[in-house]
């Protein structure tokens, strides 16, 4: 069949492409990716870009195409961190950390390889600590991602200082409403 190729990517074959995933991503994002024209202006800007597989515009043209295998398999919907960087550069105002959210959540739902489990591993934790007490406690988010990796002293010195410089507190602290947080994690 036809191929094409994204850039830096792999060949990629007309009858990979599913419409029907552009479409679903477009509607649970709520933004039209579609309108991205490759001026590369988010990727320019993203901060983490070196150390993603395909550049935030790739991954919109990805998803354009339908090549969804490609773009639930990619690094870059892990390393995102969305900070927004490339949408407040992007002309046409897509949402693309919005994108990259909906990107990771098909890749869990449909247990798609990810190239980055330690990122899932620190959101989970993340997450489960604001279930916990209602918003972040860094000191344990950190203590229970490196005792799943088996990893607690590589980072021991930048965690002391930050102890002493106080951004990080000893016990957590917990929202007045903790129930109402709670709600908004079951169903």
């Amino acid at each position: 069949g036809l191929r094409m190729s994204v850039q830096g990517g792999p060949k990629i074959r007309i009858q990979d492409l599913d419409v029907g995933f552009s479409n679903e991503i477009k509607e649970r994002a709520g933004t039209d990716f579609r309108s991205c024209f490759q001026c590369r202006s988010c990727s320019g800007g993203c901060p983490f870009s070196e150390h993603m597989d395909y550049m935030p515009n790739g991954v919109m043209r990805l998803v354009q195409l339908g090549l969804k295998r490609e773009a639930l398999a990619c690094n870059t919907i892990w390393i995102c961190v969305g900070c927004h960087t490339c949408s407040i550069q992007c002309p046409m105002a897509i949402d693309i950390p919005g994108v990259m959210d909906m990107l990771r959540q098909k890749a869990i739902a449909e247990g798609a390889d990810n190239p980055e489990p330690d990122v899932l591993s620190f959101h989970r934790e993340v997450l489960n600590s604001i279930e916990r007490y209602g918003r972040t406690h860094k000191l344990e988010i950190m203590f229970r991602y490196k005792l799943k990796k088996l990893d607690l002293l590589s980072d021991l010195n930048v965690g002391m200082r930050m102890l002493a410089k106080r951004k990080l507190d000893l016990a957590p602290s917990r929202v007045e409403r903790i129930d109402d947080v709670r709600k908004l994690f079951k169903g």
